[in-house]
């Protein structure tokens, strides 16, 4: 009987994990090896790590976990959580079965793409969805955002003081006049053209659009959708937000008394979604595992 079973080995994972053997509280970490940033080459807006690459952040994180002796750590995907407080099981991708008194779900969302012919090869690299992360890179360069909406001009708005221009390519169908309205008030440039193909060209990218081709230096989506990576919050019937994560309190306890999720599948209610951030993940993972050890040690869930 492990005192947590930590499903997930992103950031929020990891340091969930790191709290919890400082603590010499015995958890086991269960790592899928399938992470949201798994195609980016590079970390940015992570403060003594900008630019270091998500494999050595998790090689790093694991390496020092090592030297905890109640962490354990196992390369293997969990595949279904049943019981309650101080009594969970969790089946493993390799048929073993776990206890734990308590959970952390760290499984973090997956992004489905817009269908852009290109688009996936591209995804981490050359295409990007957060500005906070990827836009500096671009400063004073040409860029292309896929989808022409609100949400696009919503994206405009945090690039214009970094970028040069930004175009935006529909896709499937030409924008409503409401969205061409904020579109061109956030000083958007719409291309005529629905987009068909993106792909690498040279040091940038090329934008497939009609009978046009045009090279920009990147890509950001403004469109596709995002989902629970796993599926134990529809196992688990948690309470989940109107953003389709999961909802959690200021320590990341969810509905389920005993099951706490940190990351980018969790937030708040009082807040409008979950923030792609290394940081900020990592921070939820130790608010987690903290209330995890406060609830141990005062034998309340």
């Amino acid at each position: 009987m492990y005192d947590a079973i930590v499903i997930g080995a992103g950031p929020a994972g990891l340091q969930a994990a790191l709290t919890l053997g400082r603590m010499h509280r015995s958890a086991l970490v269960l790592d899928s090896g399938q992470y949201r940033n798994g195609p980016v080459e590079h970390m940015h807006n992570v403060v003594a790590a900008d630019g270091t690459a998500p494999s050595a952040f998790r090689a790093t994180a694991r390496a020092q976990l090592d030297e905890y002796a109640t962490v354990e750590l196992r390369d293997v995907a969990a595949e279904r959580i049943d019981g309650a407080v101080d009594d969970f099981t969790v089946r493993l991708a390799d048929g073993a079965t776990e206890h734990a008194r308590r959970v952390i779900l760290a499984t973090g969302i997956a992004d489905d793409l817009p269908d852009v012919r290109g688009l996936d090869e591209l995804w981490g690299r050359r295409a990007f969805a957060c500005p906070f992360c990827d836009g500096h890179e671009y400063a004073g360069r040409d860029i292309g955002v896929l989808g022409a909406s609100a949400r696009t001009a919503h994206l405009a708005s945090l690039l214009a003081p970094i970028v040069g221009s930004i175009t935006a390519f529909p896709i499937g169908e030409q924008p409503a006049d409401e969205d061409r309205a904020a579109l061109d008030a956030a000083g958007v440039r719409i291309h005529p053209a629905l987009v068909e193909a993106v792909e690498t060209e040279g040091e940038g990218v090329r934008v497939t659009a009609g009978d046009e081709k045009v090279d920009l230096a990147g890509l950001f989506v403004a469109a596709g959708t995002m989902r629970q990576r796993a599926p134990f919050a529809d196992d688990l019937g948690l309470q989940m937000t109107a953003s389709g994560a999961i909802e959690t309190d200021d320590f990341g306890q969810t509905s389920m008394p005993g099951v706490l999720a940190a990351g980018d599948l969790a937030h708040r209610a009082s807040l409008p979604g979950a923030m792609a951030s290394v940081i900020q993940a990592a921070a939820a993972g130790q608010m987690a595992a903290v209330w995890v050890v406060q609830g141990l040690a005062t034998h309340a869930a």
